[in-house]
């Protein structure tokens, strides 16, 4: 038996640990470690990942790929998972004719017959937008189509993975053509990329356009976003602006301004000096759940409140199909006006509704340095928790030869069934490369408070009934080995939700059933000497 002085201690030494995770303010999950997912000698750069719309087995993910030696060489990545993530391969190039003349910049998406599409811009002596597709998993790729040769930078690429949709199976592509006034164009492909619809202005702004960013909801609708820039260097972000259509993209609605922004455009001096900018990223939620539809977009921002005076990552969400738009979120959860810098996020939403973002962040590390940080929220945005999911830090540094300051202008993330897998390129192996992790959203949702409960205690999960998720609540008041399961009505374990020491506390596990059969489970809490079963009812 424990003596009544070391009980204290033990108590003293949970009260302390409780203590510095809220200083802190990012949980302590063991991510994993973190792994490139093509080691190569080829510079990695621009990173963007997506999953088959019916079939999450297969992911793919691209990047500017660039070899300086013995010859310059630019292309686009092609690397792909068949088994969720667990294995990847793929090459530096994408090998669709006229390979001479790839300019990276990749956009990418897998339609609903499972052909790859690819887009990307082209090299001196040609300029504009080109795609290619693969019916082989990217082994190779078709000859070159040409979408515009207008001047371009980037475009953003999704496709219709709905079957009820109108538009099921269209392929879609959105950017800003660089000359006066710096429009948006839209255009889409409906037999595979094999050729596309002549592009549409969107918009005709008064002030110059940037970024560009595409999606569509269940049922066809689609929507597009981008920043209006000021009109002198850096071009600094100053509004979002947004358009959605109702008919495949023949038409458009336009609102040059849904909300004020105050974005970064150009360089971190602290980061030896890399370039920066705060342009949106958009994800919608076609989960069909209780926010399904709701569209979010993140951007980095500074001095706009409610950013602080170094760069934060801010999301605007809108619960009406764009027509309104929130007050700017703060997601990360670092201390204010900290001097602490986070920059290019990416944002997800998975299967089950959560909204995810991923961005670099320095609050760990040195002011000349950075590790990658994932926000997720399971309540549309309201609240955040934090997981520091790098393993190591790295050195943010220009890659020479490519403008000044460019190091890439953006990372990604998707995810499989219960797995995120995000995406974002960093230099610690010498040169960019794409390093990636998985992370088990079923072990993300467990959520830890720090009151001390008088007693262990097993609640009733809410909602019961439940289709397809509930949360499960439970209290522990002194520090025990906790086992959490939950069972059929043969006795057969279904989830291990928690099987580790715990310290005392409130805690919540969401658990998600989208996949069970309707019937009757159980779920089981073991801590320490105390043992409790309670019954729920999913109804599909």
């Amino acid at each position: 038996m424990k003596s009544k002085n070391s009980f204290c201690l033990q108590y003293i030494y949970s009260i302390i640990a409780v203590i510095f995770i809220f200083i802190t303010n990012i949980n302590s999950q063991d991510i994993g470690k973190n792994f490139r997912i093509h080691p190569s000698g080829s510079t990695q750069t621009e990173v963007f990942i997506t999953t088959h719309p019916s079939n999450p087995s297969i992911i793919f993910a691209s990047a500017n790929t660039i070899v300086f030696q013995p010859t310059y060489f630019v292309s686009e990545g092609v690397y792909v998972s068949t088994n969720a993530g667990s294995t990847w391969f793929g090459s530096d190039t994408c090998n669709g004719a006229n390979i001479n003349f790839h300019g990276g910049d990749p956009g990418i998406a897998i339609d609903k017959d499972g052909r790859f599409i690819l887009t990307r811009i082209a090299r001196s002596p040609l300029q504009g937008l080109y795609s290619h597709y693969s019916d082989n998993l990217g082994v190779s790729w078709s000859v070159q189509y040409a979408i515009t040769t207008d001047f371009l930078e980037r475009a953003a690429v999704t496709t219709d993975g709905d079957p009820s949709s109108p538009y099921y199976g269209r392929t879609y592509s959105t950017w800003v053509k660089f000359s006066p006034p710096f429009p948006v164009f839209t255009t889409y492909t409906s037999n595979g990329a094999e050729n596309w619809a002549t592009p549409l202005q969107v918009n005709n702004p008064s002030q110059r356009c940037a970024g560009g960013e595409i999606a569509v909801v269940n049922g066809g609708k689609l929507y597009t976003c981008w920043a209006g820039v000021e009109p002198t260097s850096p071009f600094a972000e100053k509004y979002v602006g947004f358009a959605f259509s109702e008919d495949g993209g023949d038409t458009w609605t336009v609102d040059e301004n849904v909300f004020e922004t105050q974005g970064i455009r150009g360089t971190l001096p602290q980061k030896q000096n890399i370039r920066v900018d705060g342009l949106p990223r958009m994800e919608v939620d076609n989960t069909g759940g209780q926010r399904d539809g709701w569209i979010y977009i993140v951007t980095t921002q500074k001095n706009l409140t409610p950013a602080g005076t170094d760069p934060d990552i801010i999301l605007n969400r809108s619960t009406d199909g764009g027509l309104t738009w929130s007050s700017g979120i703060r997601v990360n959860q670092d201390a204010l006006n900290n001097g602490k810098i986070q920059y290019f996020p990416a944002v997800h939403i998975d299967d089950f509704g959560g909204v995810n973002i991923i961005f670099y962040d320095d609050r760990n590390t040195a002011s000349d340095s950075a590790g990658v940080f994932l926000a997720r929220s399971v309540d549309g945005g309201n609240s955040w928790t934090e997981y520091e999911i790098s393993d190591h830090n790295f050195k943010p540094a220009a890659v020479g030869g490519l403008g000044q300051g460019y190091q890439g202008d953006n990372i990604g993330i998707t995810s499989s069934g219960n797995i995120l897998w995000p995406v974002w390129m960093d230099n610690s192996s010498g040169i960019y490369q794409v390093w990636t992790v998985p992370i088990d959203i079923t072990t993300l949702d467990v959520k830890e408070t720090f009151n001390i409960p008088d007693e262990f205690k097993l609640y009733q999960n809410y909602p019961n009934p439940f289709n397809p998720a509930t949360t499960l609540t439970f209290d522990i008041n002194h520090s025990s080995f906790v086992s959490f399961k939950v069972y059929d009505v043969l006795g057969n374990e279904i989830s291990n939700l928690i099987n580790e020491y715990k310290g005392p506390g409130e805690y919540e596990v969401q658990f998600n059933a989208s996949s069970l059969p309707s019937g009757i489970y159980f779920y089981r809490l073991n801590a320490g000497t105390y043992s409790k079963t309670r019954k729920m009812a999913l109804i599909k």
